[in-house]
């Protein structure tokens, strides 16, 4: 796991994690293009209904939230080819370094970037549940990120909840291309909210 600390693939929360102005402005134009639309009342949302937790949708025979700590975190330690068991984690969220171990694993937690309960009352109600297990179990739409400001997150939109600064823009480039993929409005204030991210940029 050399790699983590030099250049090959940076935790989230470092400085070498910020998007390419390529990246940046297809956010922008996409940004433009997001229909802007009002939240529903969110009746009948339960997380089951977004399909297996963690499914391995790539099936490289490891479940998205082992890829996703494998991503996301440096100096991994694993049992087998999957399971991963210690490293650590630049919170990208709040800056925080997290060290992981597999015994306390509430610690670090997956975050849906675009919230499984925010992406329902936008119109996820609507979709087949092949769609919805899809959209959960996304790498793009998933972010190893530490308990608190995930919990403090919970299901707020970009126009409720923000995280730190330097991570603004990163945060609203990975939004925006979820919500491009699956061509999921957001809220007027989530699309204020965006815009200013993308300002950071």
């Amino acid at each position: 796991m050399g790699l983590s600390e030099g250049g090959g693939s940076p935790a989230p929360g470092g400085t070498a994690d910020k998007p390419g102005s390529g990246d940046e402005k297809r956010a922008r134009t996409a940004l433009a293009g997001l229909r802007i639309a009002s939240e529903g009342d969110g009746g009948g949302y339960e997380r089951e209904k977004f399909g297996t937790r963690w499914k391995d949708i790539d099936r490289n025979g490891c479940d998205q939230r082992n890829d996703v700590l494998d991503r996301d975190l440096s100096d991994v330690g694993k049992k087998g080819d999957c399971v991963v068991m210690s490293g650590r984690l630049r919170d990208p969220y709040s800056g925080k370094e997290i060290t992981f171990a597999k015994q306390d694993a509430a610690e670090v937690q997956i975050d849906h970037i675009y919230p499984l309960a925010l992406a329902w009352r936008m119109g996820a109600s609507r979709w087949s549940e092949d769609e919805r297990e899809k959209f959960a179990n996304d790498h793009d739409n998933l972010l190893a990120v530490w308990g608190v400001p995930n919990r403090q997150k919970s299901d707020s939109g970009p126009g409720e909840w923000k995280p730190q600064k330097s991570y603004q823009c990163t945060y609203a480039v990975k939004y925006i291309a979820v919500a491009d993929k699956y061509e999921l409005p957001v809220t007027r204030a989530d699309h204020g909210a965006l815009k200013d991210f993308l300002a950071r940029c």
